[in-house]
Parts: structure tokens; C-alpha cells; sequence
């Protein structure tokens, strides 16, 4: 799309990169998705009852979410829907765990599979929707109840078997993104090319506004990202917003219906035109009032440190449009490194304060679960829920900014990965991280692991730091020992900070972070 902006906008989005963004009054607080699996999932071996139910819910009331989104869908449905097929569709009760449904399955994963199938199936059996009671349960205690609809849902697409996928899917290979290969599961998702993959589509959303009494909905165009043959983004940029017009017509119909503006939001991803070559122009829906929020985030690989906040507020001016941060579980600083590990709760402190100072209105937590899919110290998350969303309550917190990188890229597109980087003998390489407000009284730790090589000097910002020590991090680390220089406090900057490195043997780079510690 053209957006007709001008030399000064152009020259703002490129200083967005290096300066904090200029803010109106600060919004803050968080947006907590719930996926369609983890409830039924870590509740399964018991009747679930509404008490239960409700328990669930009020463990968030008088914390800083402001919207709880309830997941609904990935290739089915987790409540007994009437235009696509339940979760359990094929499912025989009595039945064992080896039974049609499972089959495909390797054995020790098929009672996983079964406790979401059956808690979801009971829950239909016992006349209990789960989601209208979550929906009337949040809004009586204070918090906004969306519902999210995953948009393209491509999980265990390698099995054509799994019990997740829907009939339709399996029946319609000719729909799918890219019929003649296969190299990743997004190659089997669902072309939004074709007519009667959005029209299938289109019959979720109006069930949806139809069943449930929302404040909003997100369309999830992150699960899993990829809606078109690879070069025909453009033209399926024109057909998703149409498709996004469709919706807020269908949701404008329910308003007056309810007195009210049903909402409507969309997840993205990171990078404004990486989006758009995918074919998602969250600009132009902002610009044209088809949505009320955008949700610009990762895919899944890791938490993304460095997402352009500023450039997207700089294109969403003028709208009245909420921008979220959203930030994945995970966190690593390269795809190839092993093992995966989940964020703590200092380095979400780390991440929220960062996209807090560029201009986020909100922190938008994927994938932080209560159990199971859960950050890093499951026992920090309480203090989660009541510190990362404001950074008043984010201040003098110790924080870690670890550098990482973005995961999703449309096909073709020039790819920059900062690390793992190669540093020759006596050269210099530079590392830039977004770290938000500066640190008050807290020490700040430059952190590095420098594989076969040694390091001769370390600078933030061009002031000398002084080597310290290495150590063993606690989680999320590097493997083995990290490499710690400490930083003079007058060395700290607002919103984005410099650590050069010069190394005296030449080796490589996995892992830097800059550190705020008490």
C-alpha cells in the first residue's frame, strides 16, 4: 500500500530506531492469552465443575490484566461448534488410548492428547460452555473478555492423521498453501487465496459473534503466519482486508444488537514490512477503522527484544488504534541454539520495559500459562501478572535484556540475525539492545559467551567496562560460564545501549546481555 508519508515521517521512523518514542498518557497494563488446549489439558482426570471454572478466572482479578483472550480453535474447535468440527469429533469415550482418533500418535503422547479431548467433550456433556462462563466470570471481576480465533492453525500438519486437524483440511489438499512441497508445516497450511478457504473461515467469526457475548475479537494471523503462495502477498494483502472489512461489518451488526462497540484486534508480526509481505496490512485496517488494536509479535522461537515499537506508532499516527507488544515464552538468542528455555521473570521485567519505554500501550503475554506451557520459575508468576504491564512497577526492579532476533520473515526476504556472529583476532564487532529506562541505583552487568576465542576489551557505549569474573547465569543462560564485564552507571542510556567487543583470539558470539542487577 502507498501511505503517502512524508519526509519528516520517513526521517521520524528512521530515528525511531535509535531515540525513546514520543508518548501520549500512558496506557500500560496486560492482555493474557489463553491457548484452546493447556485448561483442558492440566485440568484433565477430574469432572470439571463452574467452580472450577471460576477459580480459574479469579486467579487474574486484581492483577494488571486488562483483557483475558480466550483461544477457542486451532483446526477444531475446543466447544461443541456447529459450522467446523469439535476437538472431539471421532472421539469414542469408553474407548482406548489407541483407538482411531490417537492412532497416528507416538504411544506416550496419546493420554496427553486424550485429557484434552475428553475434558473438552465432558465439559459439552455436562451442558457447561466453558467460554461463556470464562466471558461473564471476567467481566464480573473487572477484565475484558475477548475471544481469539487462530486464523490458520498448522500444528502436526507432518501427520495428516493427527486428531487435531479438521475434515475439511484433510479433504481439500488442494487448498492449501504450497500443495507441491513439503519442508515446514506452514506449507500445508490454508491458501486465504482461495474463496472457499475464507468463506469456511468467515462461518467461524460469525458463529462466534453469534454464541458468545465478547467485548472483542482477535483475528491470531500468527498461528501460524503464512496465508498465501509464496509471491502472491500482495494480492492477498487486498483479500485479507476484505476479509477484516467482512468482519467489523459482522461485529458492528452485533453491537447494535448489544448496545455497544464489539472490538476487534489482530496479531502481526513483529515488523511492519514483514507484515505486509506476508500480506497483513495492519496499517491500512488501523487507517481505515476496521480495527481497534494490533498485536505485533514473534512467531514462537524465542521472545523478540528489539520489535520496532517506534516505526509502528509512527505509522498508526493519527489512528486511535492500541499497539501491544506481544511476547512470546520462550527465549533464545539464535534458532540453532539449544536447549530451549523459557523467560524468568527477570527477563520479561527486561522485554516489558523495554517495549513499555518505545510506546507500547500494552504488554501482551502468548503462551504464559498458568502450568505446563509457563515461564521460567512458575512460582515468580503472580509477581508477573502485577509488575510487567506498568513501568512504575517496573522500577528499580533488577531486569535482563538479552539479545535475540525476529523469527518470522515473508518468503524471500533478507533475513538480519545478529548472532551467532564471528569476531576476527583484534576486531571489533557491535551489539545494539533495547533497555529501556536507565537503571536508577542497580548495577549493570555486560554478559557475554565467547566461544574459542578471548576477549581483550569491552565497551557500552563507548565507556570501558571492567572484566569481572564468569560464572554459571541462572535460567535462561548461555552453555556454560558467562563471561561478566560491570559498566560504570554513567556508561547506561535510555532506550538503547552499545556493547562493542573487541576480542584478542578470534572466536564466536552466542550469547550478549546487559544486566541490571542488585
Amino acid at each position: 500500500m502507498n501511505y503517502s508519508m512524508t519526509r519528516r515521517e520517513v526521517g521520524a521512523i528512521a530515528l525511531g530506531a535509535f531515540a525513546p518514542a514520543v508518548k501520549g498518557p500512558a496506557v500500560g497494563g496486560l492482555s493474557l492469552n489463553e491457548d484452546n488446549s493447556h485448561y483442558f489439558s492440566s485440568r484433565g482426570g477430574k469432572r470439571i465443575t463452574v467452580a472450577d471454572l471460576d477459580q480459574f478466572i479469579d486467579q487474574y482479578a486484581g492483577t494488571q490484566v486488562k483483557e483475558l483472550l480466550f483461544s477457542v480453535n486451532s483446526m477444531r474447535t475446543s466447544y461443541a461448534s456447529k459450522v467446523w468440527d469439535p476437538i472431539w469429533r471421532g472421539y469414542v469415550p469408553d474407548g482406548p488410548d489407541d483407538q482411531p482418533l490417537f492412532k497416528s500418535l507416538a504411544a506416550e503422547s496419546r493420554a496427553g492428547a486424550r485429557r484434552w479431548v475428553h475434558s473438552a467433550w465432558h465439559l459439552a456433556q455436562d451442558g457447561i460452555d466453558i467460554y461463556a462462563r470464562w466471558i461473564a466470570r471476567s467481566r464480573a471481576k473487572g477484565m475484558s473478555p475477548w475471544v481469539s480465533m487462530r486464523m490458520n492453525d498448522v500444528h502436526n500438519t507432518d501427520d495428516p492423521a493427527c486428531y487435531i486437524h479438521s475434515e475439511f483440511w484433510r479433504e481439500h489438499p488442494e487448498y492449501r498453501r504450497v500443495p507441491y512441497k513439503f519442508e515446514g508445516l506452514t506449507d500445508r497450511a490454508f491458501d486465504y487465496g482461495r474463496k472457499e478457504v475464507r468463506d469456511y473461515h468467515m462461518k467461524l467469526v460469525v458463529e462466534l459473534a453469534e454464541r458468545y457475548d465478547f467485548d472483542g475479537l482477535e483475528l491470531d494471523w500468527m498461528r501460524f503466519g503464512y496465508h498465501f503462495k509464496p509471491g502472491r502477498e500482495a494480492e492477498g494483502a487486498v483479500l485479507l482486508t476484505e476479509f477484516t472489512a467482512e468482519v467489523r461489518r459482522i461485529l458492528d451488526s452485533w453491537g447494535k444488537r448489544r448496545g455497544r462497540r464489539i472490538q476487534l484486534s489482530a496479531r502481526v508480526p513483529s515488523r511492519p514490512q514483514s507484515a505486509l509481505a506476508l500480506g497483513m496490512d495492519g496499517v491500512e485496517w488501523a487507517r481505515r477503522g476496521l480495527v481497534d488494536s494490533l498485536v505485533i509479535t514473534p512467531f514462537w522461537q524465542t521472545i523478540e527484544s528489539d520489535m520496532p515499537v517506534e516505526t509502528w506508532k509512527q505509522l498508526l499516527r493519527g489512528t486511535k488504534v492500541t499497539l501491544s507488544a506481544g511476547l512470546e515464552v520462550i527465549v533464545r538468542p539464535y534458532n540453532a541454539f539449544r536447549p530451549i528455555q523459557m523467560n524468568s521473570l527477570e527477563t520479561v521485567r527486561g522485554a516489558a520495559a523495554a517495549m513499555l519505554d518505545r510506546g507500547a500501550d500494552r504488554v501482551y503475554l502468548f503462551n504464559y500459562m498458568d502450568s505446563d506451557t509457563a515461564m521460567e520459575g512458575i512460582a515468580d508468576y503472580p509477581a508477573l501478572l502485577r509488575e510487567i504491564g506498568q513501568l512504575a512497577t517496573l522500577e528499580g526492579k533488577p531486569r535482563r535484556h538479552i539479545m535475540t532476533y525476529a523469527d518470522t520473515w515473508a518468503p524471500g526476504e533478507a533475513r538480519a540475525v545478529p548472532l551467532p556472529r564471528d569476531i576476527p583476532a583484534n576486531g571489533w564487532s557491535a551489539f545494539r539492545l533495547a533497555t529501556g529506562p536507565k537503571p536508577g541505583r542497580l548495577r549493570t552487568e555486560v554478559r557475554l559467551s565467547f566461544e574459542s576465542g578471548s576477549i581483550k576489551e569491552v565497551r557500552l557505549n563507548g565507556v570501558l567496562c571492567r572484566p569481572r569474573t564468569k560464572r554459571e547465569l541462572p535460567k535462561p543462560k548461555p552453555n556454560g560460564e558467562a563471561l561478566i564485564f560491570e559498566a560504570p552507571g554513567e556508561a547506561v542510556q535510555r532506550a538503547a545501549n552499545v556493547v562493542e567487543v573487541q576480542a584478542s583470539g578470534a572466536g564466536k558470539m552466542h550469547w550478549v546481555e546487559i544486566a541490571f542487577v542488585g
